[in-house]
């Protein structure tokens, strides 16, 4: 039998994974837009959303194993797929775009979306909701970078 936690990893994984909708072409534009001088972190960016959306997975575990099968458990489900789906886009979308505005808004709607998350499940599970605190702290680090390479790159904007 699947555990809810096979289940749930493998669906985050296998959303995790559409950022190989990227094309080469692509990403050359990415690479050769200008950066904050600030951004010094950059090499580290895929290892902390690994950890956030590992966190994520756990929030979303902890809150399918309070009341399994429910159908507010499954609307829940349901919100956390879709954050990932749009935290996931970012890349992709803003590459394939050629939209830094773009990225902009999918890292906006992300963080309200993480917001609303974690009111919902705040009375459910405060352990579920402290692990939705890392993509609360680093989304608006994301998004912010995202409207300073804007100003450095208004022909991308």
């Amino acid at each position: 039998m699947l555990q809810s936690w096979m289940v749930i990893g493998g669906i985050t994984l296998i959303v995790a994974l559409g950022t190989i909708l990227m094309r080469p072409r692509d990403t050359v534009w990415g690479v050769e837009l200008r950066r904050p001088q600030w951004l010094v972190f950059e090499p580290a960016i895929p290892f902390i959303w690994t950890f956030i959306f590992v966190c994520g997975a756990g929030s979303a575990i902890l809150v399918w194993e309070k009341d399994p099968g429910s159908l507010k458990t499954w609307l829940l489900m349901a919100l956390y797929l879709i954050l990932e789906v749009v935290t996931v886009a970012y890349i992709p979308m803003t590459l394939r775009l050629r939209s830094l505005k773009v990225g902009l808004i999918l890292g906006a709607v992300g963080f309200v979306l993480a917001v609303s998350l974690t009111l919902l499940i705040w009375p459910i599970s405060g352990l579920a909701a402290a692990l939705l605190v890392p993509y609360l702290l680093w989304s608006p680090v994301g998004t912010y970078t995202t409207w300073e390479m804007i100003q450095l790159n208004p022909e991308a904007a």
